[in-house]
């Protein structure tokens, strides 16, 4: 029996489905590559060491607010910083429904991330409200941060001169004498003719491409 085959499916099954599988090998090698290419970029770009707040440990308390630094979310130095940039304040007054997905999938698989990168949730609006809306979703296995009051979100293109939000990744760096340097950012929106930047960070879409409808105009909801 051939690999994948059923005891049952019809030549015609057969012929399409040995196509799909050789375009999955190639589509899994062209990540691969995509992947090595990504980590042949230069450690080069310093970034400053911006200043974010944080409430504290347990989700459930809003006090105290306190500082923290870039810097200082390198919680282990010897990791990589991954930062998701979620699309909250500004001119973005309600959360994004497709960043709330996101970092749903997020909280379920972050004690599997801090083995290998430090990870945290940044978004533009005041400390408290982000807070408030992770009690409603209960992400509270994520460390959440607010850019608020920084040029952290614009100097990285997450936010224009109107307060307007963009989805996305940012992996930062920290040099053994303790400098602070951007590996990489993506964006939803990769170009203004190419969107679906972030596809891959959630298995939502992906599972639903599996369908026999696929995931057609679905867009994710707030509740």
């Amino acid at each position: 029996m051939k690999y994948g085959q059923l005891a049952h499916e019809s030549e015609r099954y057969r012929q399409a489905r040995t196509e799909l599988l050789e375009a999955e090998i190639a589509l899994k090698n062209q990540r691969e590559r995509v992947a090595q290419l990504r980590r042949k970029l230069p450690l080069d770009t310093r970034v400053e060491d911006y200043v974010f707040h944080q409430g504290p440990l347990d989700l459930g308390l809003d006090t105290p607010i306190s500082e923290v630094r870039l810097s200082e979310l390198f919680e282990d130095p010897d990791k990589p910083l991954i930062m998701y940039q979620f699309m909250l304040g500004g001119a973005q007054k309600e959360p994004c429904p497709m960043c709330t997905m996101w970092t749903d999938g997020f909280n379920g698989i972050a004690r599997h991330l801090r083995q290998r990168a430090n990870f945290a949730i940044v978004a533009q609006v005041e400390i408290r409200s982000l807070r408030q809306w992770a009690r409603e979703r209960g992400w509270d296995n994520l460390r959440l941060v607010s850019s608020a009051g920084t040029s952290f979100k614009t100097d990285l293109q997450f936010q224009d001169g109107d307060g307007n939000q963009y989805p996305g990744i940012s992996v930062f760096s920290r040099s053994l004498e303790g400098t602070l340097l951007h590996f990489y950012s993506a964006c939803a929106i990769m170009d203004e003719n190419e969107f679906r930047g972030l596809d891959l960070y959630t298995p939502v879409w992906n599972l639903l491409d599996l369908t026999p409808e696929g995931r057609e105009e679905w867009m994710p909801d707030l509740e």
